[in-house]
């Protein structure tokens, strides 16, 4: 217990310092996967993108990032081997997220969205082995990690592919695009109600303490949809388009209302986004913090200190407005060409399968959920309309990203025990 005693301050502030640096590395990487396909397909400038990710990542994060963090990540490892040892699992939380942030740093970088979630997770099992061993490691969550990788990019990819393709018929190649648009554009902004909707009751509201039913949760759904359904049809038909107008003036209207669709889309992600993936940085904070404060006792769960979660969201934002802009370059324009109503198609597509993962429980990375969205859409003009060598990299960027972090974590992890000497 000596280390704990003897520098227990002197822990959580190196903590806090690789909390907020984890924290910069999910803003840098993440944003992209709200605000990518808006940036692509010119919907915002990179600048409105940014501005408008700040504001709805930190309050997803700070509104809705949770007062009570399960304090090991996901159920990835068994606290009970550490009952004894707390200072190793207090060394190896702050390895972890070094280790994570360092990660995502570097693929930031490079511009490859990788899964901040994937990350954190491989330097957790990369410090466990080494400080327990296996049977610290619950395997088949960690089988179940890799499955995610094939199953939800294949899912959104089709949902992308569907909503696009329905687009296509019903909107785009008709003879009077602007007519349809004005008669199936609510019924789009009805479904991305609901849609977003359920993701911010399903990710963003259950944190706060609002845990609505299953019931109650579809209802309230449904209730936005009718509501934004109708704003839509009101507006949509407020619009003074000339109808004599040539197809392509009418195909650049339509684009222009799918443009607003997409932005609306982007600020509910931006915000279930923040208040999901901020647990990544402040999980395994909170868990030393506590560990800290209650003498080496190691709680399942951990109520939050008041500073975390601010700390969490300053951090995310700080990465996002900094360095952002390389990877939502990747994922607006690297994969294939967007347009606003393709980046909506990905959009919607995405969401759609983050609310059926949550469902369902499956650990899923809004980053592989939201690439495999966008080539669905991309696959929906054919295999030529993407760009494969960008495609290549950022699939490999996501295989090696669980053994980096573990690797980094064991690296970092063997410089603190000596440091320490523990």
């Amino acid at each position: 217990m000596d280390i704990i005693a003897s520098y227990g301050t002197v822990l959580i502030l190196i903590a806090a310092a690789v909390g907020f640096f984890m924290a910069y590395g999910i803003g840098a990487n993440d944003v992209a996967n709200a605000m990518g396909t808006s940036v692509g397909s010119k919907a915002l400038t990179i600048k409105q993108a940014i501005f408008i990710a700040m504001i709805f990542e930190f309050a997803g994060a700070y509104l809705a990032g949770g007062e009570v963090t399960s304090t090991i990540r996901k159920g990835i490892i068994d606290a009970a081997p550490f009952a004894d040892i707390p200072e190793l699992m207090v060394l190896g939380m702050i390895a972890s997220l070094f280790a994570a942030g360092t990660w995502l740093l570097m693929a930031s970088f490079l511009g490859w969205p990788v899964s901040t979630t994937h990350s954190i997770i491989g330097a957790i099992i990369g410090f466990a082995l080494v400080a327990v061993g296996t049977e610290a490691i619950q395997w088949d969550k960690v089988g179940g990690i890799v499955g995610s990788w094939i199953i939800t990019p294949a899912i959104s990819g089709f949902i992308a592919y569907l909503i696009f393709m329905s687009a296509q018929k019903l909107i785009f190649d008709t003879d009077a695009p602007l007519k349809n648009a004005k008669r199936y554009v609510p019924l789009y902004m009805g479904l991305a109600g609901f849609i977003m909707a359920l993701v911010t009751i399903k990710k963003g509201l259950k944190h706060v303490g609002v845990d609505l039913g299953a019931v109650e949760g579809y209802a309230l759904s449904i209730a936005v949809a009718v509501i934004v359904a109708i704003i839509g049809k009101i507006a949509i038909s407020r619009l003074n388009i000339d109808p004599k107008a040539d197809k392509q003036m009418q195909f650049n209207n339509v684009e222009k209302v799918f443009a607003v669709l997409m932005v609306l889309t982007a600020c509910c992600m931006a915000f279930a986004h923040g208040s999901n993936d901020v647990a990544n940085a402040i999980g395994p904070l909170a868990a030393v913090v506590n560990i800290v404060e209650n003498n080496g006792e190691i709680a399942k769960k951990a109520a939050i200190a008041w500073w975390i979660l601010p700390l969490g969201g300053f951090g995310i934002v700080a990465g996002l407005a900094i360095l952002g802009k390389k990877v939502i370059k990747t994922i607006g324009e690297g994969i294939t060409h967007l347009t606003p109503s393709r980046g909506f198609a990905a959009e919607l597509a995405a969401a759609s399968t983050v609310v059926i993962a949550s469902g369902t429980g499956m650990p899923i990375s809004t980053t592989q959920t939201l690439v495999g969205a966008v080539l669905g859409v991309g696959m929906a003009r054919g295999i030529g309309a993407l760009n494969m060598s960008v495609i290549r990299n950022i699939v490999v960027s996501w295989v090696i990203t669980l053994p980096v972090g573990a690797a980094l974590a064991i690296v970092i992890f063997y410089v603190l025990r000596t440091a320490f000497g523990v």
